[in-house]
């Protein structure tokens, strides 16, 4: 499981350093696609596969199935982590997620979400101010 908001840096050669406490998990193998809410999705292989099975029981006759299904699978690529433990992001994928140095990872169970910086504590700070009113509608609809 992933946890916690890490901040890091963009080198010289467009490559990101992953926090060293998702690398372990992550294996040598990561996809990266496009998120919602402009940040970047980063799975780790083994739990991209799974996803990939679930979502490939929507209805391709429904249209938001289908969109949703694009917006995710065409914006994948499969990333090796190198040895240092750092990946390299394509820049379709950085222009998509605004992504310059500082990046921040944030783990979010089982996927990690990289976000442009300024993009990162604006959201934050607007779910922080929502927090209560959310827990309270997770709430109604049985969720503790």
């Amino acid at each position: 499981m992933f946890i916690g908001e890490y901040t890091h840096t963009v080198d010289d050669k467009k490559r990101i350093s992953l926090p060293s406490k998702f690398k372990k998990e992550l294996g040598t193998k990561v996809v990266v696609t496009r998120g919602l809410d402009n940040c970047l999705f980063l799975f780790p292989w083994k739990t991209w596969s799974e996803i990939s099975k679930e979502m490939s029981n929507l209805d391709m006759k429904q249209a938001d199935a289908r969109g949703f299904s694009r917006f995710m699978f065409s914006g994948a690529v499969e990333i090796d982590v190198d040895s240092m433990g750092r990946i390299l992001v394509p820049d379709y994928l950085k222009e998509f997620g605004d992504l310059k140095s500082p990046v921040v990872f944030a783990g979010v169970h089982n996927r990690i979400e990289i976000w442009n910086e300024k993009r990162w504590d604006a959201y934050k700070k607007k779910i922080e101010s929502e927090a209560e009113g959310l827990a309270e509608k997770l709430g109604s609809i049985g969720i503790r």
